[in-house]
């Protein structure tokens, strides 16, 4: 199939232009944005989207988990649609270009097709999937998960937010609760753009990252039971404190991450104290590990250490110990041939590349079980996401977004 030209590129005013007016739903306190999934800001951000997307003369497909489908026609009616795309909902305390970009990175290269009259057999899809953050609906990937048939469609409308509302409740409330069945598209291939979230490529001077791999996740819950006790009157040789069980605990996943450097990693990000008082001695905590890999030998070697180690550090202490795996994957190698046609597409326009293993979860993880699949990074400032501080540059954001207009229409096969 012929290869498109080096000059074909995207619009960087236009594409910059639609990241920051999708700013402006759901800002933040400090320059982010907070447009938490299957809010009001949420479907208050969908709906412009679909006027882009229809102004851009597409079809717009919805399904039963509130995905989103942006359909641009190929000449051949029935062959596969290439797919593209990421997410709209954000952290909390989100940045502006944390799944935002894939999505509009998206449409831009459709918009840019329109531009320069360009037909591919193939038709061309825009996704924006729900829930990908996980942060009011755990897990994170969610809808992405139904799709692949990871989760059933029940349990993830039984997913419960902190207020107690569920998450079908609230797809409906928000009127973004489609009719079409969850998984019963068919794709030729799916690629997502994608900020870092690492400091890698800005470290590295370079403007592309091809994802090859995406690293493998382990959440293991722990409980240590102690005996909550005054912190003043309770002599040392007597006490049975849980936080200084889980001090030694976490000690010891840094040890095992470290001796799987340098691509393992491990830690805590949630942690509960009780009675979390400032004069009793914790008799509870509840902290999950968080051990990631692209080796799935490596997560699982880390999975039983934390558990025989964990185990020696309580019986030691006089604590008790339980450990409840609450969720990963295993580690996800992408397909050859989309990975090849973003490394041509860096190369044929001259952006400096490196290739990349993603530490971060992403839809594109549950599309590869679905269809042949793979990622493009551009960089970010100082590796900083999930942060309102999140930062990238107009030329990181075209880059990215030419590499992804070269690999979809190469893929999607130009006519004429």
């Amino acid at each position: 199939m012929p290869a498109p030209g080096e000059n074909l590129k995207v619009n960087p005013d236009r594409l910059w232009d639609s990241l920051m007016d999708m700013a402006k739903i759901g800002p933040g306190i400090a320059g982010g944005n907070n447009r938490q999934t299957l809010t009001d800001e949420d479907a208050e951000g969908r709906a412009l989207f679909q006027s882009w997307c229809e102004a851009a003369g597409c079809t717009m497909g919805l399904d039963q988990m509130g995905n989103m489908f942006a359909r641009r026609e190929g000449t051949d009616p029935d062959a596969l649609p290439v797919y593209m795309g990421s997410h709209l909902d954000t952290q909390p305390t989100g940045g502006k270009y944390d799944g935002v970009l894939g999505v509009l990175g998206g449409l831009e290269v459709l918009r840019s097709m329109n531009d320069l009259g360009i037909k591919t057999k193939h038709p061309i899809v825009l996704t924006n999937f729900t829930n990908e953050e996980g942060a009011r609906y755990a897990p994170p990937m969610l809808s992405s998960g139904v799709m692949a048939g990871i989760h059933t469609q029940d349990w993830a409308y039984a997913r419960v937010d902190a207020e107690g509302k569920t998450f079908g409740d609230e797809l409906k409330r928000i009127g973004w609760r489609g009719e079409e069945e969850v998984g019963a598209r068919k794709m030729h291939a799916f690629f997502e753009l994608h900020i870092e979230q690492g400091p890698i490529l800005e470290a590295e001077g370079k403007d592309i990252g091809v994802v090859t791999h995406g690293q493998g996740l382990s959440w293991t819950q722990v409980t240590v039971k102690g005996k909550d006790a005054h912190t003043g009157s309770t002599p040392m040789p007597m006490r049975r404190n849980a936080g200084l069980g889980m001090a030694r605990i976490l000690e010891k996943v840094e040890e095992i991450a470290w001796s799987h450097a340098p691509h393992a990693v491990g830690a805590a990000g949630h942690i509960e104290v009780y009675p979390n008082s400032r004069n009793v001695i914790p008799g509870e905590v509840i902290f999950t590990v968080d051990f990631r890999s692209p080796e799935l030998s490596v997560i699982e070697d880390m999975e039983a250490r934390l558990r025989v180690e964990g185990q020696k550090i309580a019986d030691d202490m006089g604590l008790e110990v339980a450990f409840e795996k609450m969720g990963g994957f295993d580690p996800v190698a992408f397909d050859e041939g989309c990975v090849t046609a973003l490394r041509n597409a860096a190369e044929r326009l001259g952006y400096s590349h490196m290739d990349l293993i993603s530490g971060a979860g992403h839809d594109a993880c549950w599309m590869n079980r679905l269809t042949p699949t793979a990622m493009v990074m551009c960089p970010c400032v100082d590796g900083l996401s999930h942060n309102e501080a999140e930062e990238i540059t107009k030329e990181w954001a075209m880059a990215g977004a030419d590499v992804l207009l070269h690999a979809v229409v190469e893929t999607a096969e130009i006519v004429g």
